[in-house]
């Protein structure tokens, strides 16, 4: 990479968090209440709701993570679910959810469980949500931005390496200025700015990939032979048969039953439970819909983030396919060698062997034994004598292995468990295209606006937390008497606590053990969503659920789902979801009719918002459900 354009990066960079920084400082001016910086004032319109929505949602985690899901064969254009089911969620969130939130006058998601259940249940549901945040989800966009940006920022500045963990602290430190300085309006105006950069950006970057795919030798670094074996198609094959057998292989919306990651089964519940609680239950995007002026502006910003939502897939999924196809190789080198992945473990394995110690376990993926088959025999050789037992000949070396470390660990439990070997990194799969298909200039927009979108996400997250903290555990329990100057004054107090830990746990992510960022926010989350989920649903739409049934549903989620996980571990997440919210939902059901309240419960209606709902974006809504039963339809 020549000087220049790191020059050009650099210059960049800083010009993207002089701008930021100047843009939360002249918003902040007028956010004096906790009102007006938690909540914009609750004067936001329906186009600024919609693409703040989008753009809060589409940073790292789509760009890097799901499109590196979508990069492995197994998985390929299902990952989209996440995105097409969301459009349709959106829809019902618009018409169902979002009135009884802004009739009730609330300010965070926890804060209405204290008048449909007890104080109990809104206090549990804060200190769970302010613990994913810290832990997951704000850890996992920190970690995803930063790996999105390394293959640009090579080297080091002052004696500082500019590695994955440096640029989690710069993109940490950033987005806790920001948010500090702003509040929710400046944080739905620069997402209006950054997310409308970044679907530019994606789309370029598609394009070029499309281009790349259609004559593979025009570009650095790929193997146009490779490319066209591994397709099976002549190299004077137009773009259109390439992305036929693209299409035949790896994009189809309904995957095999046991598959771990997105069955079928999955669709029909498990994947609804996420997506419900992400964009009907989550503060950090809900929070952009309570600041609407009246509920039609907010119905019309969710319908309109739910079209913009069918759209993302083929920015994100779409490329990163292609990117396997133009990069294997790449991505097959960068696993061995990468100090983050399979370098380290590999040393470890050898001089364990040289020493005929059996003191340690070494998992491996199924791309690590297909691609070693020979070294991954002698892994397997390796932990055979830590778990006592003797080697037979295996068809399937992974599943194999992974027996044995689990044998071995139930004789052992002491023995260390090292990292899983991997045969491909998955996540480099967009940033590849970044490095070696956009030319100097792209490059660095391209960059900068997923930076830009990933402190955008950050910020907003982090006003999403400190709200929750502020509103819904400092003003209850540390100063109930507080003032709106000092809720303020802890709201910004809580950012940099929140940012500090995130940029902490983001450098682990690194770990393949997690199965790639995007997998391990929506698996740990798991924990906590579907008992959300069940309670709001029953909350909602079933007026005698008693008052206790809040905090039984909260308690129970991760306790079921923790059992699933740790005693079947082979099962799908989402499946597991489904049957954890199964298994709440009996519950609660049974609770009912044993003892039903004997009114329904009576809510707050505040009076300043309109109520009055749009009948436009009710009936774009449904063109929004047709338009993605289609694209099931034509992806199947």
């Amino acid at each position: 990479m020549d000087n220049f354009l790191f020059a050009l990066d650099v210059l960049v960079f800083v010009g993207f968090v002089v701008t930021v920084v100047a843009v939360g400082i002249g918003m902040s001016r007028h956010e004096k209440d906790s009102e007006s910086y938690f909540l914009a004032g609750r004067g936001l319109t329906w186009w600024l709701i919609g693409f703040s929505l989008i753009a809060a949602n589409i940073s790292a985690e789509q760009f890097v993570g799901m499109s590196g899901q979508a990069a492995k064969a197994s998985i390929g254009l299902a990952v989209a679910s996440y995105e097409w089911i969301a459009a349709v969620t959106l829809v019902v969130v618009a018409f169902f959810f979002l009135p009884k939130f802004l009739r009730s006058g609330i300010y965070t998601i926890p804060e209405y469980l204290e008048y449909r259940f007890n104080h109990a249940a809104r206090t549990i549901m804060s200190l769970l949500m302010v613990i994913i945040y810290v832990g997951v989800t704000i850890a996992t966009v920190i970690f995803l931005g930063a790996k999105a940006i390394d293959p640009l920022f090579t080297g080091s500045v002052f004696g500082i390496p500019l590695n994955i963990t440096t640029l989690s602290w710069v993109i940490g430190i950033v987005a806790a200025v920001y948010v500090m300085a702003g509040g929710l309006k400046a944080c739905a105006w620069a997402d209006l700015i950054q997310g409308s950069a970044l679907i530019v950006g994606g789309a370029l970057v598609m394009v070029l990939a499309f281009w790349a795919l259609d004559d593979p030798g025009r570009f650095e670094g790929i193997d146009a032979t490779s490319v066209h074996q591994t397709l099976g198609v002549a190299e004077t094959a137009s773009l259109a048969e390439k992305f036929e057998v693209l299409k035949h292989r790896h994009m189809h919306m309904v995957l095999p039953r046991d598959n771990t990651f997105l069955p079928w089964t999955a669709l029909l519940l498990g994947i609804w439970i996420p997506n419900f609680y992400y964009w009907g239950l989550n503060q950090y995007i809900m929070q952009r819909a309570l600041g609407a002026s009246s509920l039609a502006q907010g119905q019309k910003g969710v319908v309109f983030a739910a079209a913009l939502k069918l759209i993302i897939p083929f920015i994100v999924c779409i490329p990163g396919i292609i990117a396997f196809t133009l990069y294997a190789d790449k991505m097959r080198e960068s696993a061995m060698t990468d100090v983050r992945l399979n370098s380290p473990i590999l040393k470890a394995f050898e001089q364990a062997e040289a020493e005929g110690r059996a003191d340690e376990l070494y998992p491996f993926d199924e791309d690590f034994a297909k691609l070693y088959p020979k070294l991954a025999m002698r892994v397997l050789a390796h932990n055979a004598r830590a778990a006592g037992v003797s080697l037979t000949a295996e068809q399937n070396l992974a599943q194999t292995n992974a027996g044995l470390i689990e044998k071995a660990l139930q004789e052992k439990p002491s023995l260390q468990v090292h990292q899983a070997l991997v045969g491909y990194d998955y996540d480099g799969a967009f940033p590849m295209l970044i490095r070696y298909l956009t030319p100097p200039g792209l490059r660095g927009f391209v960059l900068a606006a997923l930076l830009g979108a990933v402190v955008s996400s950050l910020a907003s997250m982090l006003n999403a937390a400190s709200t929750i903290f502020t509103m819904d555990i400092y003003r209850e329990y540390i100063g109930p008497n507080a003032s709106q100057t000092t809720l303020v004054w802890v709201g910004r107090t809580c950012v940099p606590v929140c940012a500090v830990i995130g940029c902490l746990i983001a450098p682990q992510l690194a770990n393949p053990k997690f199965q790639g960022a995007f997998a391990y926010i929506q698996e740990f989350q798991g924990f906590v969503s579907p008992g959300v989920l069940t309670i709001f649903l029953f909350g909602l739409f079933v007026p005698r659920t008693p008052r206790e049934a809040g905090v039984l549903g909260l308690i129970l989620s991760p306790v079921i789902y923790g059992v699933l996980y740790f005693l079947w571990s082979d099962l799908a997440f989402l499946n597991r979801m489904a049957i954890t919210v199964g298994a709440i939902a009996a519950v609660l059901a049974v609770l009912t009719v044993l003892r039903p309240l004997p009114e329904p419960v009576t809510l707050p209606v505040q009076t300043k918002i309109e109520m009055e709902e749009s009948k436009g974006a009710k009936l774009f809504g449904w063109v929004v459900v047709l338009a993605t039963a289609a694209l099931y339809v034509i992806f199947w």
